[in-house]
């Protein structure tokens, strides 16, 4: 570590460039930073309005066509498990019908749901500007080590998200959703459930699915910071598998065990694919720490 923290000094102290100076040269007051902090989050939250009101906009046809589209049987995840259930021969996967009715209950159901739809996909949509506001306030603190390391934040935490939501929107939820619209106590007992519970439980898990998937981005930052090894996490590999494998039943209810691995299965890729980057910081680390020694 002290090695580490002697060459992060020694680049910092080299290539010290103009962080925490405003236009005229001089170092930035506290004061100075918050105004500046509170106009990246003013830009931010206007990206999410604007995405919000086109949503708005368009809110009929987003409720048809994507908010409701997991609870048709024709929906892409159900047509997938039918033809998984082919090459199995597990009937039970197949998705033939979802026996459930969704209605509101309040007067005003129908346009706060509208209004809440519009901002989940405004935020969604504004998420890598919303991102990059808050990531220019951040990045001239950091060291030119610091920076060069961090290089192509905004792009891959984008990329995850969007990956992490769309598995969220295709896999998770519709398989939730019908687990949930099918299991019954009594066939006698109707399932008609309130619009706000199925909006929670779409909007729950895709965007849970999306910052989960952030895994690989936080890895890297608690290996740079030293917090996390690829050692350690090779030798808690077996216990993390475990963990993903419950956290991918509590997504999943159902009771097969091919709807637990479908969202279980991009987990434990993501976690083998942290402990790659953990191990490619170590290495970096090491090397810097080699080339610092021979000078």
């Amino acid at each position: 570590m002290a090695l580490d923290q002697a060459f992060d000094q020694r680049g910092y102290d080299e290539d010290e460039d103009e962080a925490g100076e405003s236009s005229d040269g001089t170092e930035m007051t506290f004061l100075e930073h918050l105004e500046e902090l509170r106009w990246n989050l003013i830009r931010a939250f206007a990206s999410i309005f604007v995405f919000a009101i086109i949503a708005f906009i368009y809110i009929h046809e987003i409720f048809d066509y994507v908010i409701l589209a997991p609870s048709r049987p024709d929906f892409w995840a159900y047509r997938q498990l039918c033809r998984l259930s082919d090459l199995t021969g597990y009937a039970d996967l197949c998705v033939k019908k979802l026996d459930f009715q969704l209605q509101a209950l309040g007067m005003s159901d129908n346009f706060t749901m509208g209004i809440t739809i519009s901002f989940i996909i405004g935020l969604s949509f504004a998420f890598p500007y919303a991102f990059w506001e808050i990531w220019r306030f951040i990045k001239p603190g950091l060291r030119i080590t610091e920076k060069r390391a961090a290089r192509g934040a905004v792009f891959f935490v984008s990329l995850l998200f969007f990956i992490g939501l769309m598995f969220g929107y295709f896999v998770a939820s519709p398989l939730a959703i019908n687990f949930l619209a099918n299991w019954q106590l009594s066939p006698e007992i109707k399932n008609q459930y309130d619009i706000t519970s199925y909006i929670s439980i779409l909007a729950t898990l895709s965007l849970g699915c999306a910052l989960m998937f952030q895994m690989p981005m936080i890895a890297f930052v608690l290996s740079k910071v030293g917090v996390l090894t690829p050692s350690f996490m090779r030798t808690f590999r077996k216990h993390a598998w475990i963990v993903i494998l419950v956290v991918a039943g509590i997504i999943t209810p159902s009771p097969d065990v091919y709807s637990q691995l479908l969202v279980a299965f991009p987990l434990v890729i993501l976690y083998e694919i942290s402990i790659l980057v953990s191990a490619s910081i170590q290495r970096t680390r090491l090397k810097e720490s080699q080339e610092l020694l021979k000078d």
